[in-house]
């Protein structure tokens, strides 16, 4: 029997330490965890009901990642966000977001479309019912359905992180709800460029939508 026959990929298992680090993060992303706030470490342990080694590694983690900040006699905190690098940041992801859009528009399929479309449903039925909180998360989904498709991971990453980014800084400075319209709106455009197959129209719309995020939620940084 050759090895190719019995060889099949095993399941990744989660250690303590993965899943203390996935709660974390998210509790950052969403804002339960604030940006200068304190991470109480014995009642982390308590509350996830595990030891306090998870805890330091899942810490570590975070700390490579920018995430929280751990100092001698202070303990851990969330990090802040830099508000002089925030138009950085857009710019960066105004690059980006215009190349993903553009691969996205030259490989289009019916599942992205398909991915986009329940997105923006999903924003205008939040909008409505005001739900704004679930506004930022879907609003990633249709960030994160466009990264995909354009078919290179480093730029999946690239962009999640730069949109976590984000998140974090629309935890301290919320969008307004004529900005979330907006945001919409930019995206229907983006959508429209995908769906006649125009790589260059799909990246002028997702770079304007970005650098129209830039002028209204930094432009007091300039």
């Amino acid at each position: 029997m050759s090895q190719k026959s019995w060889a099949e990929p095993i399941p990744p298992v989660k250690s303590k330490a993965d899943l203390v680090y996935g709660s974390l993060h998210d509790a950052i992303a969403r804002g339960d965890l604030r940006p200068g706030q304190r991470i109480n470490m014995d009642e982390l342990a308590r509350n996830l009901g595990v030891s306090k080694i998870p805890i330091r590694e899942a810490v570590k983690r975070l700390e490579a990642d920018g995430l929280v900040v751990s100092r001698v006699h202070a303990g851990v905190t969330v990090a802040e966000i830099d508000k002089t690098e925030m138009r950085g940041v857009f710019l960066a992801r105004e690059a980006i977001e215009g190349l993903v859009a553009r691969l996205a528009a030259e490989r289009v399929t019916d599942a992205l479309l398909a991915d986009l479309d329940a997105a923006q449903h999903a924003m205008r039925a939040a909008l409505a019912t005001g739900a704004v909180d679930r506004l930022p998360e879907h609003n990633s989904e249709f960030h994160r359905a466009l990264a995909r498709a354009g078919g290179y991971r480093v730029l999946g990453e690239l962009t999640e992180q730069l949109l976590l980014t984000i998140r974090r800084h629309r935890i301290t400075a919320p969008m307004d709800l004529h900005n979330w319209k907006a945001v919409i709106e930019e995206h229907d455009t983006i959508i429209a460029a995908l769906r006649s197959g125009d790589p260059e129209a799909a990246e002028r719309a997702a770079r304007a939508h970005i650098g129209s995020q830039a002028d209204h939620e930094v432009a007091e940084e300039d």
